[in-house]
């Protein structure tokens, strides 16, 4: 099995792990956790609404470097830092997720933590999608 790392231009360069994983021989495409990095390796947006925006978008700008759509989702995995404060937001959370990823959801979890990797992100997204050939 062949792993393709992909890295697009339009996400901050990446230290450490590949915006995306494509396995050349299947459809799957493993994406790594994306928080509101803007392009110059800055946590942009300071509600949780915000941030949860500008991860989704770099999770999807990931999704779409290596083929696939928001459509193709299988599974993402939310990790949180303040639980409360996400599920107080949550109606403003999926109107952010209808308007760039559609009305269908992947399976999804949401993981509560005590803090991300970046001390001013407040949330992590991380998905698989299945690209049809």
């Amino acid at each position: 099995m062949t792993l393709e790392r992909i890295n697009p231009e339009e996400l901050g360069r990446p230290s450490g792990f590949a915006h995306a994983v494509r396995a050349t021989d299947t459809a799957r495409v493993y994406l790594a956790g994306q928080t509101a990095l803007d392009k110059a390796g800055a946590i942009v947006g300071s509600t949780i609404v915000e941030q949860f925006e500008q991860a989704l978008s770099n999770l999807l700008t990931a999704l779409a470097a290596a083929g696939g759509a928001a459509e193709h989702l299988a599974t993402v995995t939310i990790y949180i830092v303040d639980i409360a404060d996400y599920r107080a937001n949550a109606r403003e959370i999926g109107a952010v997720w209808r308007r760039l990823a559609g009305t269908e959801y992947p399976a999804m979890a949401g993981i509560g933590i005590a803090r991300l990797w970046d001390e001013d992100a407040l949330i992590e997204l991380q998905g698989v999608a299945e690209i049809p050939r």
